[in-house]
């Protein structure tokens, strides 16, 4: 017992105050969160609060303002994931061929990942102003200057859904296009040369050999970069509130409806949009844990 105790002691020490750590600041506010979000505080008043179950919730998704806000979140994901990757894939196959100044091209596009989203919202802010005409600013200014102006448009501020969310999704795939570029490119050049002088001397074209040999074999990769998208569109929070202000009722999201509930002192309420985005955020990333334990097991 001494001998199994002065064996994994040391280690368990080393990990206790992580352990602990995590288990009152990560798991202990997630159950302080969930049992608030079945409670009736609703305002900042030190009285005692009763517990009404599911209510909440219930009262949540019977609310248009948050089905708009989940509707927008829906588009707002999708265009950013497509955009992220298209984007991402293509600057890593420019770069895979092997360009002059390689470095300085991956610099330039791995940049934007240096820039907070609270910077790169205000900047995109200006850069996304719907003034048109002589009033024009931003991008529409230089539309003007360029003399195409049939592409100046009202950006976030006017037209269906499908364009209000993919105009915000632009900052961020402008953002992040370099960095999944670069889990592209590293999978890319992790493929073994055998692989492509093998198909090269079977008779595969150019496109034949990235369809059928080097393509399948990102295919984790590209899994990894889904994931990690779809997560990371849950918290454009800070990008939507630079660009668009707290108010907008077209560009609304989840979080940035539990900051305005924050703001009035609705705890039940911004508890229970919380934990719906805990919810949305397990149902990406619970599969692909899985995937990648199964995926170790049977290795």
């Amino acid at each position: 017992m001494h001998g199994r105790i002065r064996t994994w002691g040391p280690g368990a020490l080393v990990l206790l105050p992580t352990v602990l750590l995590l288990g009152y600041f990560v798991y202990g506010l997630i159950a302080w969160t969930f049992n608030t979000s079945l409670t009736d505080k609703h305002n900042a008043r030190p009285v005692p609060t009763n517990h009404v179950g599911f209510e909440n919730y219930v009262n949540l998704f019977g609310e248009e303002r948050f089905l708009n806000s989940l509707k927008n979140l829906g588009v707002l994901t999708v265009a950013f994931i497509v955009g992220t990757l298209i984007f991402g894939l293509l600057w890593a196959l420019l770069l895979e061929k092997g360009v002059p100044g390689e470095s300085v091209f991956r610099s330039v596009f791995l940049f934007p990942m240096a820039v907070s989203m609270i910077a790169s919202g205000v900047v995109w802010g200006w850069l996304l102003n719907p003034s048109q005409g002589d009033d024009a600013r931003g991008l529409n200014r230089l539309f003007s200057i360029l003399h195409l102006n049939f592409l100046e448009n009202p950006w976030w501020t006017a037209g269906s859904r499908w364009t209000t969310m993919a105009s915000i999704a632009l900052p961020a795939v402008w953002q992040l296009s370099g960095y999944i570029m670069a889990l592209f490119l590293a999978g890319f050049r992790g493929i073994p040369p055998e692989l492509r002088e093998a198909a090269r001397v079977d008779g595969a074209s150019e496109f034949k050999l990235y369809r059928h040999v080097l393509f399948p074999q990102l295919s984790p990769i590209a899994l990894s970069a889904l994931i990690i998208l779809g997560h990371m569109s849950l918290k454009l929070f800070d990008l939507i509130y630079a660009i668009t202000g707290p108010n907008q009722f077209r560009t609304e999201v989840p979080s940035v409806y539990m900051w305005n509930t924050l703001l009035r002192s609705d705890m039940a309420k911004a508890a229970a949009i919380a934990i719906v985005l805990l919810a949305v955020v397990a149902v990406l990333v619970i599969p692909y844990v899985a995937y990648t334990v199964r995926q170790e097991s049977e290795e």
